[in-house]
């Protein structure tokens, strides 16, 4: 008596077999938080800057919230590519294994034209 394996049940034996780690089990989900709090505090910080520099009349106390707004933009920009790269890094993780599995499944069919080899 022989099983069918329907074929999801195959894609998954052979994921586990080809050993790519959970990515929930690693740091990427820390990284991945770690993006989207620098992204949000980025604009917090150009707010609180805006307002830093509108409440004085002091052009020191002014430049120093320049310098804020600054840092706040490098915080946002380097939160973005964070977050880009440990998401981008999930997708690719799984897209790359099903590349390989439908590769593998390819080779393994019967040529279309009839011919055997």
């Amino acid at each position: 008596m022989t099983t069918t394996e329907t074929r999801a049940e195959r894609f998954s034996r052979e994921l586990a077999d080809l050993k790519i780690p959970d990515p929930s089990a690693g740091r990427s989900s820390l990284w991945l938080r770690l993006g989207i709090a620098l992204m949000v505090l980025g604009p917090a910080l150009g707010v609180g800057a805006y307002l830093l520099s509108h409440n004085t009349s002091d052009p020191l106390v002014q430049r120093d919230a320049i310098i804020v707004a600054v840092i706040g933009l490098v915080v946002g920009i380097n939160g973005a590519a964070i977050f880009l790269r440990y998401s981008l890094t999930n997708f690719l993780r799984f897209w790359m294994a099903r590349q390989s599995y439908d590769l593998a499944l390819a080779t393994r069919l019967p040529s279309l034209d009839g011919e055997q080899s």
